[in-house]
């Protein structure tokens, strides 16, 4: 059959689909990736053909525009203003950036890149005539395509976010500028018609759905290709040599600082609270980063571009922004978590996250050294965390792998 993934401008929401993707594959089947031009490559190097006709906003944008108005309505968590929703620089003041303005000036090119984005997916649907379509929960040209065509489709879910959430800023719905639903006839944008759902996470952490039947599915961590810089051990993706100290991964995206600016850039902070604790470090940061960081202390191990699959399994604690990537990566590997969450879907992830018993959850605005230093310490002094870590593992490890998901879906198709 053919199957036709549609996903969002954000390797995060659509990295959990790719083991699906190889699993279609795998099993004979055609499949392509519908995707925005910047999600090209990410998509070929995931194994994956990609289908780059997709135009609209960037999700960055569209997270800097939220942290403006939350800034204007005195939201904003952080003491240092956000950045600029086009130049990423932060703002001086409300007034630098005139979103209604900036609206006006820009309508004519928004709806026509919204416009030709929908138009195009839909086209490539009825030309390539998917027996199936697969989206994130931010695919509006997924969801769209499916509605239009009626073709067979489940939204594929990236973490705990679901289709439900009633949580202020939390609404996770596709922005139709264009009004594409309306105009191929198929009503309003929304999940109210979305039948099938495919859910990685485990039940400590099920995300809120609306009615439709839940296909549950091994997460299976894609986190970008390539190895492990160092000894041959790590590049076979082997633990490395332990000190008989715990170890303790720092993992920080380039996306949070991209999104939140400076102010929410914690990695300096952690490796200050580390330095005073007898643990082993290693920070996993993008390139970019590294410039950020400054000078390291003794026993802090830098690792860039590292896919995290490889390196959480050695570890005994993680310390992440709360991003639903790490948060998975972390469930699948059976290790504790401290969660320091800025905004968006992370402080759900963290609050559910410590629910569960595998993490804690310390908001990243208001955390320093201290308090994260006395949160590690406890962490890694009461077992308890690693034995609910192990036990979410072992739930995960006995969900239906991607492979075994194929028949399901399959089936799904021809009906």
């Amino acid at each position: 059959m053919r199957v036709m993934l549609g996903v969002s401008d954000w390797p995060g929401h659509w990295f959990a689909m790719v083991p699906l993707g190889w699993a279609l594959q795998s099993a004979g089947h055609e499949v392509r990736v519908v995707c925005a031009p910047s999600q090209s490559e990410p998509v070929s190097r995931a194994g994956l053909t990609p289908v780059p006709i997709l135009d609209g906003w960037e999700m960055t944008f569209q997270a800097r525009i939220g942290n403006y108005l939350n800034w204007k309505e005195g939201r904003w968590p952080f003491d240092v203003a956000p950045p600029h929703p086009l130049t990423g620089v932060p703002l001086t003041s409300v007034e630098e950036f005139d979103l209604r303005n900036w609206i006006v000036e820009n309508n004519d090119r928004l709806q026509g890149m919204a416009r030709r984005s929908t138009d195009a997916a839909v086209a490539f649907g009825r030309d390539w005539r998917p027996d199936l379509i697969l989206h994130d929960l931010l695919s509006l040209e997924g969801l769209l395509t499916a509605r239009v065509l009626g073709t067979a489709s489940a939204l594929h879910l990236w973490g705990p976010a679901g289709t439900d959430e009633q949580e202020p800023g939390l609404k996770l719905l596709p922005l139709d500028m264009s009004q594409a639903f309306q105009r191929h006839g198929v009503g309003e944008v929304s999940f109210d018609h979305v039948s099938h759902v495919i859910d990685p996470c485990p039940a400590d952490l099920a995300p809120r759905l609306l009615p439709a039947e839940r296909l549950p599915v091994r997460f299976v961590p894609y986190n970008g290709p390539g190895g492990l810089p160092g000894i041959p051990e790590e590049q076979a993706g082997a633990p490395a040599p332990r000190s008989g100290r715990p170890r303790v991964c720092v993992v920080w995206g380039t996306s949070v600082t991209s999104m939140f600016g400076d102010a929410s850039f914690a990695v300096p902070k952690i490796v200050e609270a580390l330095a005073e604790l007898d643990v082993e470090v290693i920070l996993a940061v993008t390139g970019a980063d590294r410039e950020r960081i400054g000078a390291l202390p003794p026993g802090v191990r830098l690792l860039e571009q590292a896919p995290l699959h490889l390196l959480l399994p050695g570890c005994d604690l993680v310390v992440h922004h709360g991003g639903a990537g790490c948060l998975m990566t972390s469930l699948a590997a059976g290790v504790p978590q401290l969660a320091l969450p800025n905004g968006v879907d992370q402080p759900m992830n963290a609050r559910r996250l410590a629910a569960s018993g595998v993490g804690r959850a310390l908001p990243n605005p208001t955390a320093d050294a201290v308090s994260i230093r006395a949160e590690v310490a406890e962490m890694l002094a009461d077992p308890s965390y690693a034995a609910a870590a192990a036990r979410v593992r072992a739930e995960m490890t006995a969900l239906p792998t991607p492979a075994d998901l194929v028949p399901r879906l399959e089936k799904l198709a021809s009906q």
